[in-house]
């Protein structure tokens, strides 16, 4: 019987670990401004998160090419409206978004 507390403790650590990062993260995105022209289900200005995921998974350089795009901005992979540059977001902050991005 108290195996299966621990096994339960540690599961409901590991989901609020989990939950409490990806709040940070979206957090993040609206700190930063992301959120003005992104959503995590739908196309604002700039595509859905979840679209950028679906495109990107599998690949190995999803995650620093797309902080780069994050800080420096880039266009033609999404239609004809560009990305501007972020340069409030820190090569450490772009990591975190990427990640953030590609896990939805």
């Amino acid at each position: 019987m108290k195996k299966n507390h621990v096994y339960t403790l540690t599961l409901a650590a590991t989901l609020l670990a989990v939950t409490g990062s990806v709040a940070a993260d979206q957090k993040l995105a609206q700190q930063k401004s992301c959120l003005s022209c992104h959503q995590i289900d739908r196309k604002v200005i700039g595509p859905a998160y979840k679209d950028v995921a679906n495109r990107y998974k599998g690949d190995d350089g999803a995650e620093a090419r797309l902080a780069e795009k994050i800080q420096k901005g880039g266009k033609g992979n999404w239609g004809t409206i560009p990305m501007p540059p972020n340069g409030s977001v820190s090569p450490e902050e772009a990591a975190t978004l990427a990640k953030w991005v590609l896990s939805l």
